[in-house]
């Protein structure tokens, strides 16, 4: 499977095909219902599904619900289905729900001694107070939003892809930059060894005179020079290097695994330049060298934050 971006949109239009009802003239209406489902997702360190349904489609939303979670692995996904009833369709009052809200609104208008009226515009609006005539067919609503449902998240994930393709193709130059830079830091790194040696063999020499063991001084002066040889930081930086161009190889879900790759290069970076700090001359070229690894690096994992 390709890499995918965790950013993507896409959206499907279709209808349902009712016939009228019978024996009621005022209920007889046009059958045609049009829907349009929308799927917008943006990157989140898990699957975090949000869905805007009208109401009264709660076993609805359990199936899109299953059905996205085994196409999508990570991201922040909301979920959009919109109505759009023909003009003939008909409405009827829901009695109760509405007297209801009317006989506590002016019983708290009674209470509190205010004289106010109910605004009919805002009693229409409150959810379940006006009915369709064909809400009984909610079963072929589903039915036909289920039906769309493949094709929404195909788009959907085209788009991902696309996006995936270009993140792809900058990581590796990144990754091309970062090896760059650690071949640069191989080239300077004897020449700054060898320095650094005469430097410290000089400075202990002025420190002891002639009193001390020479040979001695320079076994303890070797583990230092050791110790501050930054050949392991650069061997562990390149194998990360050839691990995440693996995984780029590989494809799928790996965006966490490259996360973690790149926080692994970040601290070898971080502890190349803590090893060459305060050194002058040519060890300057490895800084300059380091500082180009971390922002390769840091450029790298805003572009991997958003794969899946």
């Amino acid at each position: 499977m390709p890499l995918r971006s965790m950013t993507g949109f896409a959206q499907v239009k279709g209808e349902v095909q009712r016939q009228p009802l019978e024996g009621d003239v005022a209920k007889t209406a046009n059958g045609r219902l049009a829907f349009a489902l929308s799927l917008k997702s943006v990157n989140h360190r898990f699957l975090d599904l949000h869905f805007r349904l009208p109401s009264g489609t709660d076993s609805l939303e359990m199936q899109l619900r299953r059905v996205l979670k085994d196409a999508i692995a990570r991201g922040h996904v909301d979920v959009t289905l919109s109505l759009e009833r023909s003009s003939g369709e008909s409405f009827a009052l829901n009695r109760e729900l509405v007297g209801g809200y009317i006989a506590a609104f002016r019983a708290a208008a009674a209470e509190f001694s205010l004289s106010a009226e109910p605004d009919l515009n805002a009693v229409l609006r409150i959810p379940g107070a006006l009915e369709s005539a064909n809400d009984s067919a909610d079963g072929e609503i589903e039915a036909a939003v289920m039906a769309k449902v493949g094709e929404a998240l195909a788009r959907l994930n085209q788009m991902r892809e696309e996006e995936g393709r270009g993140i792809e193709r900058e990581l590796r130059q990144r990754m091309t930059h970062l090896l760059e830079a650690g071949r640069s830091v191989r080239q300077h790194r004897r020449a700054v060894l060898q320095n650094y040696t005469e430097r410290l063999q000089s400075r202990i020499q002025e420190l002891i005179g002639t009193t001390a063991d020479k040979e001695r001084v320079l076994q303890e002066a070797a583990l230092l020079v050791d110790r501050s040889d930054i050949q392991e930081e650069i061997v562990r930086l390149e194998n990360h290097v050839q691990h995440f161009l693996g995984l780029l190889d590989e494809g799928g879900e790996v965006g966490k695994k490259l996360d973690f790759l790149l926080q692994e290069m970040n601290r070898e970076s971080n502890t190349l330049l803590s090893k060459t700090s305060g050194l002058a001359g040519e060890a300057l070229q490895i800084t300059e060298a380091g500082l180009a690894m971390k922002a390769e690096i840091e450029k790298s994992r805003e572009q991997v934050q958003n794969l899946e």
